[in-house]
């Protein structure tokens, strides 16, 4: 059960080549390698060893093209995080989404604004079902 879970979560470096394949599409670990907004740069094999990652978690799928792998996201953002909100619910909140939008009012993460489309989006949601 443990490993379901570490297959599900994206560590930091993971999320930042994620976005990468994201926002640009598919890519070679070149592409990945230099749209990576870090510095110093990481080295080729890392880049390509993390790639390699994804691709054994299910997050990315290669392809081989003129001898080199392009590199694709296999899930979508809005899944993976979905992914990484319930491990946050589970582990920080025991499980409770009350509990996490409960923080985020209490910290004024969340504005009235906001809470007021939350409101809205509810009561179509509850409209929706009727």
């Amino acid at each position: 059960m443990a490993r379901k879970r570490t297959q599900e979560h994206l560590t930091p470096l993971e999320l930042e080549i994620m976005t990468v394949l994201w926002d640009g599409g598919p890519a070679s670990v070149q592409d990945v390698t230099r749209q990576l907004e870090r510095e110093p740069k990481l080295a080729y094999t890392t880049v390509q060893t993390m790639l390699n990652i994804l691709v054994r978690k299910g997050k990315a799928k290669r392809t081989l093209v003129d001898r080199a792998y392009r590199y694709r996201a296999a899930i979508t953002r809005q899944k993976a995080a979905g992914h990484s909100l319930r491990d946050l619910i589970r582990r920080m909140f025991d499980g409770s989404a009350e509990a996490l939008v409960m923080s985020l009012v209490e910290t004024r993460q969340l504005t009235p604004e906001t809470l007021r489309r939350l409101q809205e989006m509810l009561e179509e949601s509850d409209g929706s079902r009727h």
